[in-house]
Order: C-alpha cells, then structure tokens, then sequence
C-alpha cells in the first residue's frame, strides 16, 4: 500500500463492489463504476487521480480514461484546494435532485420521439404499433408519476 491508497475496511471494499456491479448494470464500464463506487464509499468525499489509481490498483491511462469519461458524462466533478495543485474528484451527490430532475426529462424526450416514429409508422405492422403506444403511455404516465411522487417528497421534508 503506498502513500496515495486510501485505507478502507473490508465492509467498505465489499460495498464499492457491490455498488460497481450495480452502476455497471447501466452501461458503465467495470473500471468507472468502481471509481463512481469509490467515490461513494471512501470516507474521504474527493480524491486525487493518484489515491484513485493506486486505491483501485487501475493503470495510469485506465484512470485517465475513466475520470474524463465520467467528467464528461456529468457523472462526478472536480474540485481544487487553494494552494494544491491537484485535482480532487467527487461525485455529484449535492445536485441529485437535479440531475433527477433531468433524467425525467430525458423520459419526456423520448416519450415525444417514439410518439413522433409511431405517427410516422405503418398502419400495417398493428402488433408492433399496438405494443409502442403502450410504451409511449407507461413513459408518459411513469414521468407524471416520478414528477407527483418527487413534488409529495419534498414537501414533506
């Protein structure tokens, strides 16, 4: 263990691979959900490139990769320290609610494309036709729902 690991129990170390199993089963690569994981779980809220590398025993390039692929992908942050020169990446966990709030739009979206493609279908294929409508009408009920459920939540907080 250098310097840079970041020291984790075995519940935490049992818990970053539970959590990467779980974001990885929404299209994240195995190297980026640990490193979302580990941002979760490390009692530290912001690491360095160099505790990520070293803590997940990743490569250098493998790092890189991950990290400017989940900036940009809005799925962490970065963070400076007056009179540090490095880079401190965290997770988003203080704008939840509006990214939250984002992928209910993301649903609107595409809730308004398949309703645009099934206008734009043949009369013929009724089945298929039939089982999109349904599709189009869960995503617009499921939106309304999310956005009702979310709205109760916080004012009952």
């Amino acid at each position: 263990m250098t310097s840079e690991t970041i020291k984790l129990s075995d519940k935490q170390s049992e818990l970053i691979e539970k959590m990467g199993v779980q974001i990885e089963k929404y299209g994240a690569s195995p190297a980026a959900a640990r490193v979302q994981a580990l941002l979760l779980v490390s009692d530290e809220t912001a690491l360095t490139f160099d505790q990520i590398m070293e803590t997940l025993k990743l490569s250098k390039s493998a790092t890189s990769n991950v990290i400017n692929f989940l900036l940009q992908t809005n799925r962490i942050e970065y963070i400076t320290k007056s009179g540090d020169r490095k880079r401190y990446f965290r997770t988003m966990m203080h704008k939840w609610e509006e990214q939250f709030m984002e992928q209910s739009q993301d649903v609107k979206q595409m809730s308004d494309i398949l309703s645009e493609i099934l206008r734009e279908r043949t009369g013929e294929t009724t089945e298929f036709n039939s089982h999109m409508k349904h599709l189009v009408n869960f995503l617009e009920f499921y939106r309304a729902s999310v956005k009702d459920a979310f709205e109760k939540w916080k004012q009952a907080r």
